[in-house]
Formats: C-alpha cells, sequence, structure tokens
C-alpha cells in the first residue's frame, strides 16, 4: 500500500493517537493546533504532555499551526474537533481542500444548535457530498491507542470505496484493526449517545450503586440508543457491534473515560461548572445531552436515563431524585420497549441503512 500525506485536525488527545498510528503505517503526518507552544513541543521533545503525558510521537508526525500546510497537499484529512467546534474547524480547512482528499472524523457528538450529526456540518462546510464522508469510531481510549495496546474500531461510509480507503489507512497487524460498515446514521448516534450513560455510570458508580446498577444502566442505555437511532434511520443492527455496545462498554466502565469521571465528581456534589473545569478537556457527553434531549422529544422517543441526566445537569435535580425517578417508572415489558420506537427496522431490518 502507498503510504500517504495525512493531514490530523486537531492535536487532542484522539487526534494525536490517530496521529500515531497513521504515522506507525508509514504515513506522513501533518498535526494542526492552533497553539505554537504546543505544536513546539511536538516537533522538539516529540511529546504532546497536555494531552497524553509520558508519551513519545513518532518522528512521521510534524505539528503545525497553518492549517493551509497542513491540509493543501493532504491526500486524506482527519477531523478530530470537539463537536462544539467541527464547524468552525471545517470552514478554515474548505478553502485548502482538494475534490479528491479523503474526508475522515473521529468526533462523537451533535451540533447542539441544529441537532446534525458531524458528518452532515462537514459536507455542508466543506461543500461536498456526505455519502462519501467517512466516520471513525469504536471502543477506543486514546491513553490505550498511543501505547499501542490493541484495539478494534469501525469506519462507517455509504460510500464502500471509501470506508476501505480509510480502512487502509488505518488498519495494521500489530495493534489496530478496522471493520467497515455503511451504517453512517448508525455509528455517529451510537458514539455521541454513549457518552451520555457513561456520565449515568460515573454518577452510578460515584454514589457508590455497585455493579448491579452499572449493569442496569448500560444495557437500558443501550436500548435508549437504539430506540433513537432506529427513529433517526439507522439500521438496528449497528448497536449490537463496535460501534454501539463495544464503545459502550469501554466508555461506561473505564477509568480512561472523561464522561465517567465527570459523572462521578457530580455525585460528589460538585457543580457542573466546577467538573468541567477540573477536567481540563472537553466532556462531550454533557452537550449531547442537550441535544439528545431535544432529538428525543423530535422523534416522539422515550430516552429516560437521557432525561433524568438532562435533569441533573441542567435543572438541578440530585443525582439521587434522578435515580429514584426512574427507579419508579411504570413497569413494562423488556423487549416490546426496546422494539416501539421502530416495530419494522428490529424485526425486518434493511442492509445498508
Amino acid at each position: 500500500m502507498a503510504h500517504k500525506k495525512v493531514a490530523v485536525l486537531v492535536a487532542g488527545s484522539w487526534g494525536t493517537a490517530l496521529a500515531r498510528v497513521l504515522a506507525d503505517n508509514g504515513n506522513s503526518v501533518k498535526l494542526w493546533t492552533r497553539n505554537p507552544v504546543q505544536a513546539e513541543q511536538i516537533n522538539r521533545e516529540r511529546r504532546n504532555e497536555k494531552f497524553l503525558p509520558g508519551a513519545i510521537l513518532p518522528e512521521g508526525i510534524t505539528a503545525t499551526t497553518d492549517i493551509a500546510d497542513a491540509v493543501s497537499d493532504a491526500e486524506a484529512v482527519l477531523f478530530v474537533a470537539p463537536s462544539s467546534a467541527m464547524r468552525d474547524v471545517a470552514r478554515q480547512a474548505a478553502p485548502y481542500l482538494h475534490k479528491n482528499t479523503l474526508v475522515i472524523h473521529a468526533t462523537k457528538g451533535f451540533e447542539i444548535e441544529t441537532l446534525k450529526r458531524m458528518s452532515t456540518v462537514l459536507a455542508e462546510e466543506l461543500g461536498r457530498p456526505e455519502d462519501g464522508i467517512v466516520v471513525l469510531s469504536g471502543p477506543s481510549h486514546a491513553e490505550e491507542v498511543i501505547n499501542r495496546h490493541p484495539t478494534t474500531i469501525v469506519v462507517a461510509s455509504k460510500d464502500m470505496a471509501c470506508a476501505e480507503a480509510a480502512q487502509d489507512l488505518f488498519m495494521n497487524d500489530a495493534y489496530f484493526r478496522v471493520y467497515t460498515n455503511p451504517d453512517v446514521i448508525g455509528v455517529e448516534t451510537a458514539g455521541a449517545i454513549k457518552n451520555i450513560i457513561a456520565l449515568g455510570a460515573g454518577l452510578s458508580d460515584g454514589l457508590g450503586f455497585g455493579d448491579n446498577a452499572k449493569a442496569a444502566l448500560i444495557t437500558r442505555g443501550l436500548a435508549e440508543i437504539a430506540r433513537l437511532g432506529a427513529a433517526m434511520g439507522a439500521n438496528p443492527l449497528t448497536f449490537a457491534g463496535l460501534a454501539g455496545v463495544g464503545d459502550l462498554i469501554v466508555t461506561c466502565t473505564s477509568k480512561h473515560s472523561r464522561n465517567w469521571r465527570a459523572g462521578s465528581m457530580l455525585a460528589q456534589g460538585l457543580p457542573l461548572e466546577e467538573v468541567l473545569e477540573r477536567m481540563g478537556m472537553v466532556v462531550e457527553g454533557v452537550r449531547t445531552t442537550k441535544a439528545a434531549h431535544v432529538l428525543a422529544s423530535k422523534h416522539g422517543v422515550e430516552m429516560p436515563i437521557t432525561d433524568q441526566l438532562y435533569e441533573v445537569l441542567f435543572e438541578g435535580l440530585s443525582p439521587e431524585q434522578a435515580v429514584g425517578a426512574l427507579m419508579g417508572r411504570v413497569r413494562t415489558h423488556e423487549i416490546e420497549e426496546i422494539a416501539s420506537a421502530s416495530r419494522d427496522k428490529w424485526l425486518n431490518p434493511k442492509p445498508g441503512l
């Protein structure tokens, strides 16, 4: 396979970890950051100490603060900006992006102002069809990928040639395995909503509720993800895969999960503003809770865990009150509840949705 010139925007923890995978595969990587001090540290010391302390980056990665320098000769561009910044970063990159450049993103969230998925935001700002944009998602902590721990993810695009091109860029025999999937809506929805459930898992653990409660939260959280995803047009089978249950498990159970840590701090009584300040990095689940709360209403989907977390985050409800509200819900049938959002999609899933 011919080695490629790849731009990675931006140099956070996940962008840096994926830049390592690309460099390990022999690609020439330009890692863009707005911060000149960070760029200098990466280039001189081969470190990105704020986001991945202790990790040494390979020589194939060059940091730059000039987005034109990063993008203008790139054969592939990987967007890893926070959801709140994706439109702005895409707008800056657009004038320098060639029409044949492969576009990939690895951001898990919605644009809360418009409720749009990241692939839609990119298509709008880059002036290209959404069908050719690739989504990278799955169970993958930057702290493990940077240390070359075995990881398996999925790349999704309606254009299978684009998905396979991204698969070729990232996959290696040493530690990074990549599957393809045509269900962009399902992969993006699962990646975004699982952060909400991880906030809930952190709350549960912070309150000392134990494994029974967390197992229930993860399982019922998956049902919420699947209901909303099916209502938005996703293939329900996607939620049984890496982007669904796989990513949900790792985000709800790992010490590396920002969303889990934020939920745990909230359970200790810290106000949301202080939690976010202490984290020092983006906690996508907070913004996504706002978006999902509105999306659930828009699509007529029940999302009780999401609703209660919305009340905790933004309406002053205590975590204990939220647990009481969930436990006191009207009794129902498990399979009927899961299938209620879109029975036809569950019972007769159509390939390629």
